[in-house]
Parts: structure tokens; C-alpha cells; sequence
């Protein structure tokens, strides 16, 4: 097991469950006490990347923000510039302006824009955004998958995002690129779902998995870190209009490698095993359960308990 280095950050993804939005002022204010440096929002689940992030740099400026991810083709470059330098106002803490290439389902389904050529989509905003900020403090990083997007991320870019991976695909992943760079930044979100429940864990974790592993680049991505023969029928099954199926076809190790659960002592001891020298922030996502749900008042407690000591 590896000890994480006092100069590792610890991050929230928000909005966190089973409090709305417009009452995380509390908890968002707490973190730097709880033992976080960072709050993150991706894109999707009706949530939008940046709205989340300007409510928390305001509640608490010493927090960095980052998105995790913003879809390159929704946006302009110029529009996602005075964004990131706007909240860089905000947030004394500092501003990681994560971009994707996302999947179909969000670029072409819900907003009616071609999801062709990724890779070079992603680059040619990664340049731009460069030259944009020309220098200003947001860093510009990369949600990559496989080897040619995490090159671009760590050559033309600050850094790379990983997500939905096991512990023991870090090392791969960073890797693959010719990491570690302890120049660069590498953010790993974790899906953590704090319950001794692992029925109802396993139950919850279908739902998400069972879609996004069939979205054909995260279906690649597994693919390629050695999971295709084990994730075969639930994509067979997805691929024939069957999500249902699909989701029941996830084995329960798969789920339980990449959707962790557990009470918070377990769940500290495996998020602890995605510590790799390359890492420089470990990124929390918390699931709801039944226990938070009639609990919510628990969740700074929670917060502070998943996080292990360095």
C-alpha cells in the first residue's frame, strides 16, 4: 500500500448527495477543515460543470475547482476562456479547466452536435484554449482514456484526468503515456457508494455502469486495460436495445472494482490503493444510499472519515 504524499490533494465531486445544491453552503465551507483542498463538477444529470463551482468558490475561495469534465464541442473556446478566468476571480484556490471529448450520448443526443474525430476535436481546443489564456493561471487539462489522448493531455496540456478505472489500472494508464510527469497534474475520480449494504451497493452501481460502460470509448478503454471478455455480454446485450439486460449482465467484480462500497473504514483502505507517484489529486464521487438519505445531516462526518490520513 502507498503512502500518500502530504502534497496530495483531496477533492469532492458535487453536488454531493442527499442535500440539494442551494444547501451545500455548509459542508462546502467545512472541507478545508475535513481535510479537502478541491470541489469538481462534471457534465451531465441535467448539472452543468460551472454553476456548481461558482456557488462553492464563493461559499469557500480557498477551495481549487476543477470540472471534470466539459465536453469540447459544446462550447467555444472563447466562451470556455472567460469562463475559467471569471471563476479564477472566485476561487483563490485555483481553477482546473478539465475538456473532454465526452460520449455521443452527450454531445450528439443532447445537444444536436456531431461527436466525430475526438481526438483531433480535443487537441484543436486544447491549443486554443493555450492561446486564449495565454499564460494565465486556469490550467488547461485533459479527461483521457487511452494512450494517444493521455499523450496529448500530459505533452499539450496541464495534466490529465482519469476516471472510472480500478486501483490497479492507475499505474497502467499513466504509463501508457510515458508518466509518471511530476510536472503535470493527474486527477483520479473514484465512485464511492458508503454503504455495508453490498446488495444494494451492487443494485446501484449497475444503473450507472450499465450504461457508461457501453458508451463505445469507455467500452474501448476496458477493453483495452483487459476487461472485454468480461464486460462482452452486457455490451452484446446493450448493443441489441436491452439496457436492462445489460446492466444485469455487469459481473459483480467488475462492479465492485470500479464502484467501491463498503462502511467508511473499508472504503478509506481501498481508495487509498489508488495513491500512485503520478497521482497529485484523488477525487471523491459519493453515491447516495439509504443511510445519507435519512442521515443527511452525517455527510461532513462522512466526508472527513472517507479520507485517509497522510
Amino acid at each position: 500500500m502507498t503512502t500518500p504524499s502530504p502534497s496530495l490533494r483531496w477533492g469532492v465531486n458535487l453536488p454531493l448527495p442527499a442535500v440539494e445544491l442551494r444547501d451545500h453552503r455548509r459542508t462546502v465551507q467545512a472541507l478545508p477543515d475535513l481535510g479537502y483542498t478541491d470541489v469538481w463538477t462534471g457534465e451531465g444529470g441535467g448539472i452543468d460543470a460551472f454553476t456548481p463551482l461558482a456557488a462553492a468558490a464563493a461559499w469557500q475561495p480557498k477551495l481549487r475547482v476543477g470540472t471534470g469534465v466539459v465536453p469540447a464541442q459544446t462550447r467555444g473556446t472563447g466562451v470556455l476562456a472567460s469562463t475559467a478566468l471569471t471563476l479564477s476571480q472566485l476561487a483563490q484556490g485555483g481553477v482546473l479547466l478539465g475538456i473532454g471529448s465526452s460520449v455521443p450520448a452527450h454531445v450528439t443526443a443532447l445537444n444536436g452536435l456531431p461527436h466525430t474525430k475526438p481526438l483531433e476535436t480535443v487537441r484543436r481546443t486544447v491549443r486554443a484554449l493555450r492561446e486564449e489564456l495565454a499564460g494565465r493561471p486556469p490550467k488547461v487539462i485533459v479527461g483521457a482514456l487511452r494512450p494517444k489522448m493521455l499523450r496529448l493531455a500530459y505533452e499539450e496540456g496541464d495534466g490529465a484526468i482519469l476516471n472510472l478505472l480500478g486501483a490497479r489500472d492507475v499505474p497502467t494508464v499513466i504509463g501508457a503515456a510515458g508518466g509518471p510527469y511530476p510536472d503535470r497534474e493527474t486527477v483520479v475520480k473514484i465512485f464511492l457508494c458508503p454503504t455495508p449494504d453490498a446488495e444494494a451497493a451492487r443494485q446501484a452501481g449497475r444503473g450507472f455502469l450499465g450504461w457508461i460502460l457501453n458508451q463505445k470509448p469507455y467500452h474501448a478503454f476496458h477493453e483495452w486495460l483487459g476487461r472485454g471478455d468480461a464486460l462482452k455480454a452486457s455490451y452484446e446485450r446493450y448493443e441489441a436495445g436491452d439496457r436492462y439486460g445489460a446492466a444485469l449482465a455487469l459481473p459483480d467484480e467488475v462492479i465492485d472494482e470500479l464502484w467501491l462500497h463498503g462502511d467508511p473504514g473499508e472504503l478509506r483502505e481501498k481508495i487509498q490503493q489508488f495513491v500512485h507517484p503520478g497521482v497529485t489529486t484523488v477525487l471523491l464521487y459519493v453515491a447516495p444510499t439509504a443511510e445519507l438519505a435519512a442521515r443527511p445531516d452525517r455527510l461532513p462526518e462522512l466526508l472527513a472519515q472517507l479520507r485517509p490520513a497522510t
